[in-house]
C-alpha cells in the first residue's frame, strides 16, 4: 500500500489553469483577484493559459467557463467573483449546474478557515468546486484575501494531486 507521499509524487508538478473574473465592475487594472491568482499559481510552478472578465450574469458565466472546457490545453478553471448572495451574484448558479462532481469538502473547508478570519458572514459564501469533462472547475469569492486565503491554504497544495485524479 502507498503512503499520502507516494501517491502524491506521480501528479503533476505544473498544470494548466484559465482565470475568470466574474464581475460588472472590475477592469484589468482593478482586478486584484485575478492577479493574485495568477501570481500566486506561477509562483507555484503552474501554467495561466489565459484571463477573462466576464459580467456577473449566469449565462455569460456558463458559456465562458464551457468554451475552456473545450480547450485541450486547459486542465484547472478557477473563476472569482459573483459566489455571494446579492441579486447579481450568479457564478454559483452558473458552475453548480455544469458541475458532473462535486467536491463539497472545498467549500466546507473554505467557509471553515474564512470564519476564523471573517466569523460568522463566512456562511454567506458559496464557494464551490468540481469536476465537468475531466477538469477542475473552482468558483472562489472577489475578495483578494479570500482568494489568497483558499489559493495558500487549499488549491496550491492539492491542484496537481486533483488533476492526477481527474485524468484516471
Amino acid at each position: 500500500m502507498r503512503t499520502d507521499a507516494e501517491h502524491k509524487r506521480s501528479a503533476p508538478v505544473s498544470v494548466r489553469c484559465f482565470i475568470a473574473t466574474i464581475s460588472d465592475t472590475r477592469t484589468e487594472e482593478t482586478d486584484a483577484s485575478g492577479r493574485a491568482i495568477a501570481e500566486l499559481l506561477t509562483a507555484a510552478g503552474h501554467q495561466v493559459m489565459g484571463r477573462a472578465i466576464i459580467v456577473d450574469d449566469a449565462a455569460l458565466v456558463r458559456s465562458a467557463v464551457e468554451r475552456q472546457i473545450a480547450h485541450l490545453d486547459v486542465d484547472v478553471i478557477i473563476t472569482t467573483g459573483g459566489t455571494g448572495i446579492t441579486s447579481r451574484d450568479s457564478t454559483f448558479e452558473a458552475i453548480d449546474g455544469l458541475l458532473e462532481k462535486r467536491l463539497d469538502g472545498f467549500g466546507e473547508l473554505f467557509r471553515m478557515l474564512s470564519y476564523q478570519d471573517i466569523g460568522a458572514a463566512a456562511m454567506m459564501s458559496r464557494a464551490t468546486a468540481g469536476i465537468v469533462a475531466g477538469r477542475v472547475i473552482v468558483a472562489l469569492p472577489g475578495s483578494e484575501a479570500a482568494v489568497r486565503l483558499a489559493m495558500e491554504k487549499l488549491l496550491l497544495p492539492e491542484l496537481g494531486h486533483m488533476v492526477q485524479q481527474v485524468s484516471k
